[in-house]
């Protein structure tokens, strides 16, 4: 049975934000709020509990491994049970954990497309970096819709299905999209069947990609903020959410509404933003998102397969 592992649930900066005071931050550091704190988010999955494929490689990776003993199962003097990473974009909150991986004893083996491998080689060239350290092991991943298998995993396919969003402020494609910037994943697990679809930032839902959901028993996808003026009508940004590349969950097309027409047996939002009153578990928001069988990810949920 293949295990998914959420080992970070938050969006970029984590909760509580390091440097924020709104009220879910500053809530939380006071216990004012019943909210739990989470790290940047990240999922892993393994088959046997030892061998593990990172998605995503959180700038608090580190933590998540303390966390998590089993990505250190100890089995020689070096040890990680951290067999390979996959990437669904090159967003600084996904891929700067690479540089916390750079003592691994052998090269890194790096699943992700050709434009986040190529922002990953230019724009931040993080591959040029850990050349001085483990190095990294490119394996761009093909966006012909065909399963692929990924070691460590024997049973489990997963195939990246690209995504209607953005590429990171610093890539020079920010403005100018290009096919697999940003991906979704499904993995199945051939031995039961079962469909997950993973996709932390997603910002339009096409056609294509409904009937892909539809398609999936459990869906673990984009929940970063409630409206899409949140930033805006908090002082803390000048974009909305949509300007970010994320869908907001509230209002006519948000992603609350996808998710109630989904048949899915388990839908749950993950990459939460710190502004986000859904942190809040005794929130207006948060009963509603129970009301309708939403589940909000926690560092440490396990989703078996």
């Amino acid at each position: 049975m293949t295990t998914l592992k959420v080992l970070g649930s938050a969006a970029g900066g984590g909760f509580p934000q390091w440097n924020c005071n709104c009220t879910n931050c500053d809530g939380v550091r006071r216990g004012a709020v019943s909210a739990m704190p989470r790290t940047q988010s990240s999922i892993a999955l393994t088959e046997n509990g030892l061998d593990w494929l990172l998605v995503n490689a959180s700038p608090d990776i580190l933590a998540q491994i303390r966390a998590t003993p089993a990505l250190q199962p100890a089995r020689q003097r070096r040890d990680t049970g951290i067999a390979s990473v996959l990437l669904m974009d090159a967003q600084i909150d996904h891929v700067t954990g690479l540089l916390m991986l750079r003592e691994n004893s052998r090269r890194l083996p790096l699943y992700a497309t050709a434009p986040v491998l190529a922002d990953l080689s230019e724009a931040l060239p993080l591959s040029r970096v850990l050349s001085h350290y483990c190095g990294l092991e490119p394996h761009p991943l093909p966006l012909d819709g065909k399963p692929l298998r990924i070691a460590p995993l024997q049973r489990a396919t997963v195939t990246p299905v690209p995504l209607d969003s953005k590429a990171p402020p610093y890539s020079p494609n920010r403005q100018a999209p290009r096919r697999g910037d940003n991906i979704g994943l499904r993995v199945v697990d051939t031995a039961t069947g079962r469909r997950v679809f993973y996709a932390p930032g997603l910002g339009h839902v096409t056609a294509e990609l409904m009937e892909e959901l539809r398609g999936a028993d459990i869906v673990l996808v984009d929940g970063t903020f409630w409206t899409d003026d949140e930033m805006l009508r908090q002082g803390l940004s000048n974009k909305t959410a949509a300007e970010m590349g994320h869908l907001a969950l509230s209002g006519a097309g948000g992603m609350v509404e996808v998710l109630d027409a989904l048949p899915a047996s388990r839908k749950i939002l993950i990459h939460i933003n710190n502004t986000n009153p859904i942190l809040d578990e005794r929130s207006p928001q948060r009963r509603h998102l129970s009301a309708r069988g939403i589940e909000v990810a926690w560092d440490g949920m396990e989703i078996a397969l």
